[in-house]
Protein backbone atom coordinates (compact mmCIF):
# COMPACT_ATOMS: atom_id res chain seq x y z
CA UNK A 1 0.00 0.00 0.00
CA UNK A 2 1.60 3.62 -1.26
CA UNK A 3 2.49 5.59 1.71
CA UNK A 4 -0.14 8.70 2.04
CA UNK A 5 1.79 12.08 1.70
CA UNK A 6 0.17 15.64 3.58
CA UNK A 7 1.59 18.27 2.83
CA UNK A 8 2.05 22.04 4.44
CA UNK A 9 3.67 24.63 2.50
CA UNK A 10 4.26 26.26 6.32
CA UNK A 11 6.90 25.66 8.70
CA UNK A 12 5.67 23.28 11.52
CA UNK A 13 5.02 24.80 14.89
CA UNK A 14 4.70 23.15 18.47
CA UNK A 15 0.83 22.83 17.25
CA UNK A 16 1.19 21.09 14.71
CA UNK A 17 3.93 18.62 16.81
CA UNK A 18 1.32 17.96 19.31
CA UNK A 19 0.51 14.90 18.67
CA UNK A 20 3.83 13.49 16.66
CA UNK A 21 4.97 10.31 17.23
CA UNK A 22 8.32 10.88 15.34
CA UNK A 23 9.35 13.97 13.93
CA UNK A 24 12.79 14.82 11.49
CA UNK A 25 13.55 17.98 11.96
CA UNK A 26 15.93 19.24 8.85
CA UNK A 27 17.83 22.30 9.07
CA UNK A 28 19.95 24.46 7.25
CA UNK A 29 23.16 25.77 8.45
CA UNK A 30 22.22 28.97 9.58
CA UNK A 31 19.93 27.75 12.92
CA UNK A 32 16.08 29.13 12.63
CA UNK A 33 14.88 30.68 14.98
CA UNK A 34 11.24 29.75 17.19
CA UNK A 35 12.51 26.02 16.61
CA UNK A 36 10.11 23.50 18.13
CA UNK A 37 11.55 21.59 20.90
CA UNK A 38 14.94 23.77 20.73
CA UNK A 39 14.68 23.21 24.60
CA UNK A 40 15.61 18.96 24.09
CA UNK A 41 18.22 19.62 21.34
CA UNK A 42 20.25 22.61 23.28
CA UNK A 43 19.96 20.16 26.34
CA UNK A 44 21.11 16.99 24.01
CA UNK A 45 24.09 19.11 22.41
CA UNK A 46 25.05 20.50 26.26
CA UNK A 47 25.21 16.89 27.55
CA UNK A 48 27.11 15.57 24.41
CA UNK A 49 29.63 19.46 24.01
CA UNK A 50 28.73 19.25 20.19
CA UNK A 51 27.80 22.09 18.72
CA UNK A 52 24.48 23.04 16.35
CA UNK A 53 27.24 23.20 12.96
CA UNK A 54 27.93 19.10 13.98
CA UNK A 55 24.65 18.15 12.98
CA UNK A 56 26.15 18.67 9.87
CA UNK A 57 28.80 15.42 10.61
CA UNK A 58 26.22 13.50 12.79
CA UNK A 59 22.26 13.40 12.77
CA UNK A 60 21.20 13.90 16.85
CA UNK A 61 18.30 11.78 18.07
CA UNK A 62 16.36 12.42 21.09
CA UNK A 63 13.15 11.87 22.94
CA UNK A 64 10.90 14.39 23.81
CA UNK A 65 8.67 15.10 26.82
CA UNK A 66 5.75 14.24 25.59
CA UNK A 67 7.12 10.92 24.60
CA UNK A 68 7.92 11.24 20.66
CA UNK A 69 10.73 10.60 19.27
CA UNK A 70 12.84 12.96 17.46
CA UNK A 71 16.07 13.65 15.01
CA UNK A 72 17.66 16.73 13.93
CA UNK A 73 19.76 16.89 10.75
CA UNK A 74 21.84 20.12 9.21
CA UNK A 75 21.83 19.89 5.56
CA UNK A 76 24.47 22.24 3.85
CA UNK A 77 24.60 23.52 -0.14
CA UNK A 78 27.81 21.96 -0.08
CA UNK A 79 27.54 19.17 0.59
CA UNK A 80 27.11 16.46 -2.15
CA UNK A 81 24.05 14.24 -2.67
CA UNK A 82 25.72 11.44 -1.34
CA UNK A 83 26.73 13.21 2.00
CA UNK A 84 22.98 14.50 2.48
CA UNK A 85 21.61 11.24 1.48
CA UNK A 86 23.56 9.58 4.07
CA UNK A 87 23.52 11.97 7.28
CA UNK A 88 19.17 11.72 5.81
CA UNK A 89 19.63 8.03 5.89
CA UNK A 90 21.31 8.17 9.26
CA UNK A 91 19.11 10.38 10.79
CA UNK A 92 15.73 8.67 10.41
CA UNK A 93 16.74 4.99 10.65
CA UNK A 94 16.73 5.21 14.32
CA UNK A 95 12.14 7.01 14.04
CA UNK A 96 11.56 3.95 11.47
CA UNK A 97 13.26 1.30 13.31
CA UNK A 98 10.08 1.96 15.97
CA UNK A 99 7.73 1.23 12.57
CA UNK A 100 5.58 3.98 13.40
CA UNK A 101 2.46 4.41 11.67
CA UNK A 102 3.23 8.03 10.36
CA UNK A 103 6.33 10.41 10.47
CA UNK A 104 6.48 14.17 10.41
CA UNK A 105 9.63 15.82 8.22
CA UNK A 106 9.80 19.26 9.04
CA UNK A 107 11.92 21.41 6.74
CA UNK A 108 13.45 24.63 7.30
CA UNK A 109 15.50 27.26 5.18
CA UNK A 110 14.35 29.48 2.42
CA UNK A 111 12.69 28.64 -0.93
CA UNK A 112 15.84 27.10 -2.52
CA UNK A 113 16.93 24.96 0.77
CA UNK A 114 13.49 23.63 1.58
CA UNK A 115 12.64 22.67 -1.68
CA UNK A 116 15.85 20.45 -2.07
CA UNK A 117 15.42 19.57 1.29
CA UNK A 118 12.10 18.08 0.82
CA UNK A 119 12.52 15.97 -1.67
CA UNK A 120 15.64 14.54 -0.20
CA UNK A 121 14.01 13.58 2.74
CA UNK A 122 10.57 12.00 1.43
CA UNK A 123 12.81 10.18 -0.95
CA UNK A 124 14.94 8.67 1.92
CA UNK A 125 12.26 7.96 3.99
CA UNK A 126 10.16 6.17 1.21
CA UNK A 127 12.99 3.89 0.34
CA UNK A 128 13.97 3.00 3.86
CA UNK A 129 9.93 2.96 5.16
CA UNK A 130 9.80 0.09 2.71
CA UNK A 131 9.09 -3.50 4.27
CA UNK A 132 11.20 -5.77 2.38
CA UNK A 133 9.84 -9.64 2.15
CA UNK A 134 11.15 -11.91 4.59
CA UNK A 135 10.48 -15.33 5.74
CA UNK A 136 10.97 -14.49 9.40
CA UNK A 137 7.84 -16.16 11.57
CA UNK A 138 7.42 -13.31 14.10
CA UNK A 139 8.91 -10.41 11.75
CA UNK A 140 7.69 -6.63 13.70
CA UNK A 141 7.93 -4.65 10.73
CA UNK A 142 4.60 -2.22 10.02
CA UNK A 143 4.67 -0.29 7.04
CA UNK A 144 4.82 3.41 7.21
CA UNK A 145 0.99 4.70 6.43
CA UNK A 146 1.76 8.73 6.33
CA UNK A 147 4.25 11.16 5.85
CA UNK A 148 3.57 14.92 7.08
CA UNK A 149 6.00 16.85 5.23
CA UNK A 150 5.86 20.77 6.70
CA UNK A 151 8.16 23.66 5.31
CA UNK A 152 7.69 23.53 1.49
CA UNK A 153 5.25 21.80 -0.79
CA UNK A 154 4.57 21.07 -4.42
CA UNK A 155 1.34 20.91 -6.66
CA UNK A 156 2.76 17.30 -7.86
CA UNK A 157 3.09 15.75 -4.80
CA UNK A 158 6.78 15.05 -5.66
CA UNK A 159 5.44 12.51 -7.91
CA UNK A 160 8.89 11.89 -10.15
CA UNK A 161 10.75 11.98 -6.47
CA UNK A 162 8.33 8.90 -5.17
CA UNK A 163 8.49 7.59 -8.65
CA UNK A 164 12.16 6.99 -8.11
CA UNK A 165 11.64 5.61 -4.76
CA UNK A 166 9.04 2.91 -5.95
CA UNK A 167 11.76 1.84 -8.37
CA UNK A 168 14.40 1.58 -5.46
CA UNK A 169 12.11 -0.18 -3.47
CA UNK A 170 10.79 -2.74 -6.51
CA UNK A 171 14.83 -3.51 -6.83
CA UNK A 172 15.28 -4.50 -3.16
CA UNK A 173 12.29 -6.56 -3.00
CA UNK A 174 12.74 -8.89 -5.91
CA UNK A 175 16.65 -8.62 -5.19
CA UNK A 176 16.12 -10.20 -1.37
CA UNK A 177 14.04 -13.41 -2.25
CA UNK A 178 15.38 -16.66 -2.20
CA UNK A 179 16.20 -18.52 -5.02
CA UNK A 180 13.44 -21.31 -4.34
CA UNK A 181 10.59 -18.35 -4.47
CA UNK A 182 12.59 -16.75 -7.92
CA UNK A 183 13.54 -19.17 -10.46
CA UNK A 184 13.52 -17.66 -13.98
CA UNK A 185 9.50 -19.20 -14.25
CA UNK A 186 8.43 -17.60 -11.05
CA UNK A 187 10.46 -14.37 -11.98
CA UNK A 188 8.98 -14.17 -15.33
CA UNK A 189 5.66 -14.81 -13.91
CA UNK A 190 5.93 -11.63 -11.82
CA UNK A 191 7.20 -9.82 -14.91
CA UNK A 192 3.80 -10.95 -16.58
CA UNK A 193 1.87 -9.37 -13.94
CA UNK A 194 3.77 -6.37 -13.86
CA UNK A 195 3.41 -5.81 -17.56
CA UNK A 196 -0.15 -6.23 -17.23
CA UNK A 197 -0.42 -3.49 -14.21
CA UNK A 198 1.61 -1.05 -15.48
CA UNK A 199 0.32 -1.45 -19.38
CA UNK A 200 3.96 -2.36 -20.76
CA UNK A 201 4.37 -4.12 -24.07
CA UNK A 202 5.71 -8.17 -23.31
CA UNK A 203 6.99 -10.79 -25.04
CA UNK A 204 9.24 -13.72 -24.19
CA UNK A 205 11.69 -15.60 -26.25
CA UNK A 206 11.99 -19.21 -24.76
CA UNK A 207 14.19 -21.80 -25.08
CA UNK A 208 12.99 -23.17 -28.17
CA UNK A 209 12.55 -20.02 -29.65
CA UNK A 210 15.74 -18.77 -28.77
CA UNK A 211 17.79 -22.31 -30.03
CA UNK A 212 15.89 -21.77 -33.54
CA UNK A 213 16.50 -18.36 -33.95
CA UNK A 214 20.48 -18.92 -33.47
CA UNK A 215 21.06 -17.30 -29.98
CA UNK A 216 23.56 -19.97 -28.72
CA UNK A 217 25.82 -17.83 -25.88
CA UNK A 218 22.47 -17.48 -23.90
CA UNK A 219 21.00 -21.06 -25.02
CA UNK A 220 24.77 -22.13 -23.59
CA UNK A 221 24.19 -21.43 -20.15
CA UNK A 222 20.31 -21.91 -19.76
CA UNK A 223 20.54 -25.63 -21.22
CA UNK A 224 22.50 -26.90 -18.05
CA UNK A 225 19.35 -26.18 -15.56
CA UNK A 226 16.29 -28.36 -15.42
CA UNK A 227 13.22 -27.31 -16.05
CA UNK A 228 14.71 -25.30 -19.27
CA UNK A 229 12.76 -22.00 -17.79
CA UNK A 230 15.40 -19.59 -18.92
CA UNK A 231 14.54 -16.35 -21.51
CA UNK A 232 14.53 -13.74 -22.86
CA UNK A 233 11.65 -11.29 -21.93
CA UNK A 234 10.94 -7.82 -23.87
CA UNK A 235 8.71 -5.14 -22.24
CA UNK A 236 8.38 -2.10 -23.66
CA UNK A 237 6.97 1.47 -22.28
CA UNK A 238 5.78 3.19 -24.96
CA UNK A 239 4.17 6.76 -24.26
CA UNK A 240 2.89 9.40 -26.63
CA UNK A 241 4.79 11.86 -28.25
CA UNK A 242 8.06 10.07 -27.43
CA UNK A 243 10.82 11.38 -29.55
CA UNK A 244 14.18 9.08 -28.71
CA UNK A 245 14.31 5.18 -27.40
CA UNK A 246 16.20 3.91 -25.16
CA UNK A 247 17.09 0.30 -24.68
CA UNK A 248 18.00 -1.04 -21.13
CA UNK A 249 19.16 -4.47 -20.98
CA UNK A 250 19.39 -6.46 -17.96
CA UNK A 251 21.63 -9.72 -16.45
CA UNK A 252 19.18 -12.22 -14.65
CA UNK A 253 20.88 -14.82 -13.53
CA UNK A 254 18.31 -16.34 -10.33
CA UNK A 255 21.19 -18.64 -9.10
CA UNK A 256 24.75 -18.70 -10.18
CA UNK A 257 26.44 -21.94 -9.26
CA UNK A 258 29.06 -21.57 -11.27
CA UNK A 259 28.60 -24.18 -13.26
CA UNK A 260 31.17 -27.18 -14.20
CA UNK A 261 33.63 -24.41 -12.35
CA UNK A 262 31.77 -24.47 -9.37
CA UNK A 263 32.07 -21.84 -6.69
CA UNK A 264 33.03 -22.31 -3.35
CA UNK A 265 30.38 -22.32 -0.82
CA UNK A 266 32.19 -18.77 0.45
CA UNK A 267 31.54 -17.00 -2.83
CA UNK A 268 27.94 -19.44 -3.91
CA UNK A 269 26.37 -17.39 -0.99
CA UNK A 270 24.48 -14.56 -2.26
CA UNK A 271 24.78 -15.78 -6.22
CA UNK A 272 20.51 -15.69 -5.73
CA UNK A 273 21.83 -11.54 -5.84
CA UNK A 274 22.96 -12.07 -9.53
CA UNK A 275 19.53 -10.84 -11.26
CA UNK A 276 20.22 -7.98 -9.72
CA UNK A 277 20.81 -5.83 -13.28
CA UNK A 278 17.61 -7.10 -14.57
CA UNK A 279 15.90 -5.87 -11.06
CA UNK A 280 17.58 -2.58 -12.28
CA UNK A 281 16.25 -2.39 -15.44
CA UNK A 282 12.46 -3.41 -13.61
CA UNK A 283 12.86 -0.57 -11.46
CA UNK A 284 13.81 2.33 -14.23
CA UNK A 285 10.95 1.07 -15.91
CA UNK A 286 8.56 1.16 -13.52
CA UNK A 287 10.03 4.82 -12.57
CA UNK A 288 9.96 6.29 -15.53
CA UNK A 289 6.28 4.83 -15.92
CA UNK A 290 5.08 6.27 -12.71
CA UNK A 291 6.97 9.76 -13.57
CA UNK A 292 5.19 9.42 -17.29
CA UNK A 293 8.43 10.53 -18.69
CA UNK A 294 8.18 11.27 -22.30
CA UNK A 295 10.68 8.77 -23.63
CA UNK A 296 10.06 5.25 -24.92
CA UNK A 297 12.05 2.37 -23.10
CA UNK A 298 12.58 -1.39 -24.33
CA UNK A 299 13.69 -3.68 -21.46
CA UNK A 300 15.26 -6.27 -22.08
CA UNK A 301 15.76 -8.79 -19.27
CA UNK A 302 18.05 -11.94 -19.79
CA UNK A 303 16.84 -14.78 -17.42
CA UNK A 304 18.77 -17.95 -16.59
CA UNK A 305 20.25 -20.04 -13.84
CA UNK A 306 24.01 -21.14 -14.22
CA UNK A 307 23.63 -24.65 -13.52
CA UNK A 308 25.40 -28.18 -13.05
CA UNK A 309 23.84 -30.91 -14.84
CA UNK A 310 24.49 -33.38 -18.12
CA UNK A 311 23.66 -30.42 -20.52
CA UNK A 312 25.52 -28.01 -18.77
CA UNK A 313 28.13 -26.04 -21.28
CA UNK A 314 31.77 -26.46 -20.26
CA UNK A 315 35.47 -25.06 -20.74
CA UNK A 316 36.62 -25.65 -24.10
CA UNK A 317 33.59 -26.09 -26.10
CA UNK A 318 32.59 -23.26 -29.14
CA UNK A 319 29.53 -21.61 -28.87
CA UNK A 320 28.21 -19.14 -31.83
CA UNK A 321 26.21 -16.14 -30.57
CA UNK A 322 23.24 -14.64 -32.22
CA UNK A 323 25.43 -12.20 -34.52
CA UNK A 324 27.25 -15.55 -35.71
CA UNK A 325 30.51 -15.15 -33.66
CA UNK A 326 31.97 -17.81 -32.51
CA UNK A 327 33.05 -17.95 -28.42
CA UNK A 328 35.97 -19.89 -26.97
CA UNK A 329 34.53 -21.25 -24.00
CA UNK A 330 36.98 -20.59 -21.28
CA UNK A 331 35.31 -20.38 -17.60
CA UNK A 332 31.61 -21.53 -17.16
CA UNK A 333 31.70 -18.96 -14.17
CA UNK A 334 31.66 -16.00 -16.52
CA UNK A 335 27.76 -17.09 -17.38
CA UNK A 336 26.69 -13.20 -17.55
CA UNK A 337 28.60 -11.96 -20.56
CA UNK A 338 26.94 -15.04 -22.26
CA UNK A 339 23.44 -14.63 -21.45
CA UNK A 340 24.13 -10.65 -22.68
CA UNK A 341 25.85 -10.81 -25.86
CA UNK A 342 22.60 -12.80 -27.37
CA UNK A 343 20.23 -10.25 -25.55
CA UNK A 344 22.45 -7.32 -26.49
CA UNK A 345 22.08 -8.16 -29.93
CA UNK A 346 18.41 -8.83 -30.10
CA UNK A 347 18.19 -5.17 -28.35
CA UNK A 348 20.38 -3.48 -31.26
CA UNK A 349 18.22 -4.30 -33.90
CA UNK A 350 16.24 -2.08 -32.78
CA UNK A 351 18.27 0.44 -33.60
CA UNK A 352 17.68 2.65 -30.17
CA UNK A 353 19.07 6.29 -29.47
CA UNK A 354 20.76 4.86 -26.19
CA UNK A 355 21.47 1.00 -24.76
CA UNK A 356 22.32 0.78 -21.43
CA UNK A 357 23.37 -2.58 -19.58
CA UNK A 358 23.25 -3.37 -16.17
CA UNK A 359 24.96 -6.84 -14.34
CA UNK A 360 27.08 -7.65 -11.62
CA UNK A 361 29.28 -8.84 -14.27
CA UNK A 362 32.70 -9.36 -12.50
CA UNK A 363 34.75 -9.30 -8.97
CA UNK A 364 37.59 -7.59 -9.97
CA UNK A 365 34.65 -4.29 -10.12
CA UNK A 366 34.18 -5.05 -6.76
CA UNK A 367 37.83 -5.22 -5.91
CA UNK A 368 38.91 -2.01 -8.31
CA UNK A 369 36.28 0.33 -6.59
CA UNK A 370 34.57 -2.01 -3.25
CA UNK A 371 31.23 -1.72 -2.89
CA UNK A 372 30.95 1.96 -2.78
CA UNK A 373 30.10 2.69 -6.38
CA UNK A 374 29.79 0.58 -9.72
CA UNK A 375 31.61 1.15 -12.55
CA UNK A 376 30.82 2.64 -16.25
CA UNK A 377 32.69 1.56 -19.48
CA UNK A 378 31.30 2.53 -22.96
CA UNK A 379 31.77 3.23 -26.49
CA UNK A 380 31.40 6.59 -25.94
CA UNK A 381 34.23 9.10 -23.82
CA UNK A 382 31.84 12.10 -23.69
CA UNK A 383 28.76 9.55 -22.43
CA UNK A 384 30.80 8.58 -19.58
CA UNK A 385 31.73 11.72 -18.30
CA UNK A 386 27.90 12.43 -18.40
CA UNK A 387 27.48 9.34 -16.48
CA UNK A 388 29.87 10.09 -13.69
CA UNK A 389 27.67 13.65 -13.71
CA UNK A 390 24.39 11.89 -13.47
CA UNK A 391 25.78 9.10 -10.66
CA UNK A 392 27.33 12.03 -8.34
CA UNK A 393 23.34 13.91 -8.76
CA UNK A 394 21.57 11.13 -7.86
CA UNK A 395 23.68 9.93 -4.52
CA UNK A 396 24.53 6.79 -6.75
CA UNK A 397 28.52 6.86 -7.19
CA UNK A 398 29.86 5.57 -10.60
CA UNK A 399 33.38 5.73 -11.89
CA UNK A 400 34.26 5.63 -15.47
CA UNK A 401 36.95 2.78 -16.73
CA UNK A 402 39.40 2.38 -19.73
CA UNK A 403 37.80 0.98 -23.12
CA UNK A 404 40.57 0.35 -25.30
CA UNK A 405 40.69 -1.76 -28.07
CA UNK A 406 44.09 -3.20 -26.77
CA UNK A 407 42.58 -5.15 -23.94
CA UNK A 408 40.70 -7.35 -26.28
CA UNK A 409 44.07 -8.78 -27.69
CA UNK A 410 43.41 -10.78 -24.13
CA UNK A 411 39.88 -12.35 -25.98
CA UNK A 412 42.09 -13.77 -28.95
CA UNK A 413 41.24 -17.21 -29.80
CA UNK A 414 43.44 -19.97 -31.69
CA UNK A 415 40.27 -22.01 -32.45
CA UNK A 416 37.10 -19.22 -32.02
CA UNK A 417 36.34 -15.74 -33.08
CA UNK A 418 36.64 -14.28 -29.55
CA UNK A 419 37.18 -15.83 -26.77
CA UNK A 420 34.70 -15.61 -23.57
CA UNK A 421 37.21 -14.14 -21.13
CA UNK A 422 40.72 -15.47 -19.57
CA UNK A 423 41.76 -17.41 -16.57
CA UNK A 424 43.10 -14.15 -15.11
CA UNK A 425 41.20 -11.57 -13.17
CA UNK A 426 43.41 -8.84 -14.42
CA UNK A 427 40.98 -6.13 -15.78
CA UNK A 428 38.49 -8.54 -15.96
CA UNK A 429 35.80 -5.55 -15.96
CA UNK A 430 36.99 -3.87 -18.68
CA UNK A 431 38.14 -7.36 -20.83
CA UNK A 432 34.66 -8.21 -20.22
CA UNK A 433 33.19 -4.70 -21.67
CA UNK A 434 34.91 -5.54 -24.57
CA UNK A 435 33.67 -9.02 -25.07
CA UNK A 436 30.21 -7.68 -24.67
CA UNK A 437 30.97 -4.58 -27.55
CA UNK A 438 31.44 -7.10 -29.86
CA UNK A 439 27.51 -8.08 -30.23
CA UNK A 440 26.21 -4.62 -30.35
CA UNK A 441 24.99 -4.42 -33.52
CA UNK A 442 25.45 -0.66 -35.63
CA UNK A 443 26.94 2.28 -34.18
CA UNK A 444 24.88 2.56 -31.56
CA UNK A 445 26.28 4.71 -27.88
CA UNK A 446 25.79 1.91 -25.34
CA UNK A 447 27.31 2.13 -21.53
CA UNK A 448 27.59 -0.90 -19.53
CA UNK A 449 27.03 -0.48 -15.90
CA UNK A 450 29.02 -3.04 -13.77
CA UNK A 451 26.90 -3.15 -10.32
CA UNK A 452 30.07 -3.20 -7.69
CA UNK A 453 27.99 -1.81 -5.07
CA UNK A 454 24.31 -3.72 -5.03
CA UNK A 455 25.55 -5.03 -1.58
CA UNK A 456 26.84 -3.16 1.20
CA UNK A 457 26.78 -4.30 5.00
CA UNK A 458 24.97 -1.36 6.98
CA UNK A 459 23.58 0.23 3.80
CA UNK A 460 24.90 2.61 0.88
CA UNK A 461 23.83 6.73 0.91
CA UNK A 462 20.27 7.24 1.18
CA UNK A 463 19.60 3.25 1.60
CA UNK A 464 19.95 1.87 5.45
CA UNK A 465 19.18 -2.37 3.77
CA UNK A 466 22.65 -4.63 2.66
CA UNK A 467 20.59 -4.70 -0.82
CA UNK A 468 20.75 -1.13 -1.96
CA UNK A 469 18.58 -0.84 -4.98
CA UNK A 470 21.67 1.48 -6.42
CA UNK A 471 21.44 1.82 -10.48
CA UNK A 472 17.77 3.39 -10.28
CA UNK A 473 18.33 6.76 -9.71
CA UNK A 474 21.38 6.99 -11.54
CA UNK A 475 19.63 5.66 -14.68
CA UNK A 476 16.90 7.82 -14.06
CA UNK A 477 19.34 10.76 -14.32
CA UNK A 478 21.31 9.32 -17.33
CA UNK A 479 17.77 9.24 -19.18
CA UNK A 480 16.87 12.84 -18.36
CA UNK A 481 20.38 14.01 -19.47
CA UNK A 482 19.60 11.93 -22.51
CA UNK A 483 16.35 13.87 -23.32
CA UNK A 484 17.84 16.87 -22.64
CA UNK A 485 20.44 16.71 -25.76
CA UNK A 486 18.97 17.80 -29.21
CA UNK A 487 17.41 15.30 -31.23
Amino acid sequence: MAIQLKQNAAYADASQLNNATHILFVLPAKRPQDLPHASVLDARMKRQRSLYAELAKSPLTADLPEGARASWIVLEQKQSVFQRHTLLRKAVKPLLDESPAQLVIAVYGDAEEAAQAAAEALYVTEVNAAVLPTRKSKSKKHALKTIHLHGHKRADGFAAVRARAQGNILVRQLTVLPPNELTPALYRDRIAELAAKHGWDHESFDMKKLGKMGAGAFVAVGQGSDPQDAAIVHLRYKPKHAKKRISLVGKGICFDTGGHNLKPARYMNGMHEDMNGSAVVLGTLLAATEAGLPVEIDAWLAIAQNHIGPRAYKQNDVITALNGTTIEIVHTDAEGRMVLADTLTLASRQKPDLMIDFATLTGSMVTAVGNRYSGVLGNRPDMLCHAVAAGNEAGERVCAFPFDADYEEELDSDIADIKQCTLDSDADHIIAARFLSRFIEGDIPWMHVDLAAVNRKGGLGAVATDTTGFGVGFALNVIAAFMATKA
